[in-house]
């Protein structure tokens, strides 16, 4: 059984802040690293910049009083929905999902409804929303349990509503259902925020801490006991790019960062010197844990900007994941840069994916499908073809290592975001 205790998560952080906290940031030596492109997780990226953008829409079309957008409506969004593409020449890419057709009064202006299929798909999603709630609201208390006042603004919120799986309007079928868990209130400049309304002892267990205390329960790893009696540090797992592991000057780096304390995102850090190295860990541990409450185990770096403040980790954090290359990925595909938890995916597959996921990947099947018919002069296919569960279509090569390779070079621009 889990730890459920707060307790016994601040005297862990006590014991370690007593015997760590002398280590300045001169105490490790650090090495500078190249960037590193890896081609299945910047395809996982370009796939689903196109996925996310057509679910918005998908949801878009359906709070509308209407039932349809015109191609006016929506002709400011690229930006928004994060295209390369005009969205009238999206929409109409994807002909499974959105249906075109004339406006009433004014013939020459396209306007686009959601296909039957689309609707199937829907309704799918919703179930699963119903299902697993219990676990939405969980994924939710821990986001807002990781900030320092326990709130988070609506609209940083809103720009993780995809990653984090929620419903298209939490703010009434999921917030307004649990009083006794969130409420909304306003920030000291007016901006709208969602507040955690009770701390939550059985909540404040991070991913890191679950993987052990799991290995331990199936006699995989002593290490973890050790841990608890505040014996040894918790290690991230880690998975280098081609060549790095066997540098000297690198091993040694990792080695020295991960026998450090291991200190939970879901403890007080007011106390630990923000310029040791015991902080440089917890904040790699905060960004560990907050991609691991996202399904797809990755997020925009913008993102996590909005939230620097109340995550407390450094201003210039962005250098944090190009330190780490054995637990982050930054990749610059789709002009964004995105962050993604590397022991999230193998081979470019989601290790653990969710029900939701799932789903998605179903959605991003029927859309792809449309867009080769559609090509193709082909005309459309059956709802049953589309359908069809066909997970691992036009992915790169699988076989063999994670293709990654160092571009000489290309020293990546830290921090060029998060001035």
């Amino acid at each position: 059984m889990f730890v459920k205790s707060q307790n016994f998560l601040f005297s862990v952080s006590k014991l370690f802040h007593q015997h760590q906290q002398w280590r300045g940031m001169g105490g490790m030596t650090k090495v500078r690293l190249k960037w590193v492109k890896n081609k299945n997780l910047d395809h996982v990226i370009d796939t689903e910049t196109d996925l996310k953008a057509a679910c918005i829409l998908k949801d878009a079309i359906k709070r509308s009083p209407t039932g349809f957008l015109t191609a006016k409506s929506v002709a400011d969004w690229q930006k928004l929905l994060g295209l390369t593409v005009p969205v009238l020449r999206f929409l109409r890419r994807y002909p499974t999902l959105f249906h075109e057709f004339p406006h009433a009064r004014y013939a020459s202006l396209p306007c686009f409804k959601l296909t039957d299929t689309a609707l199937m798909l829907d309704s799918q999603e919703e179930i699963i929303h119903q299902s697993h709630e219990a676990d939405t609201v969980e994924r939710l208390c821990r986001v807002l349990m990781m900030m320092r006042t326990r709130t988070i603004s609506l609209r940083s919120l809103h720009s993780l509503k995809f990653d984090l799986g929620l419903p298209d309007n939490y703010e009434k079928t999921l917030v307004m259902k649990y009083p006794d868990h969130f409420c909304f209130v306003k920030a000291s400049n007016g901006n709208p925020c969602l507040k955690l309304v009770n701390w939550r002892d059985e909540f404040a267990f991070s991913a890191l801490q679950k993987r052990n205390e799991s290995n331990v329960v199936t006699g995989e790893d002593s290490r973890y006991r050790e841990f608890k009696r505040g014996q040894s540090a918790l290690t991230f797992p880690m998975s280098f790019p081609r060549g790095y592991g066997a540098q000297k000057k690198v091993k040694a780096w990792m080695d020295e960062f991960q026998n450090l304390p291991y200190i939970s995102p879901y403890d007080d850090s007011s106390n630990i010197d923000p310029e040791s190295d015991l902080m440089e860990k917890r904040a790699v541990g905060v960004l560990h844990e907050l991609l691991s409450l996202t399904i797809h185990k990755k997020t925009k770096r913008n993102y996590l900007r909005s939230m620097r403040a109340e995550l407390n980790i450094p201003h210039k954090f962005t250098r944090l994941f190009t330190r780490y290359p054995g637990i982050f990925y930054l990749s610059l595909k789709c002009k964004t840069t995105t962050v993604i938890l590397k022991e999230g995916y193998r081979r470019g597959k989601l290790v653990d994916p969710h029900p939701l996921t799932r789903l998605r990947d179903k959605f991003y099947h029927v859309m792809r499908t449309g867009f080769l018919y559609r090509a193709r002069g082909l005309g459309m296919v059956s709802r049953d073809e589309l359908l069809l569960d066909k997970p691992d279509d036009d992915g790169p090569e699988e076989e063999g290592s994670e293709e990654e390779e160092i571009v000489e070079g290309s020293e990546l621009e830290e921090d060029s975001e998060d001035e």
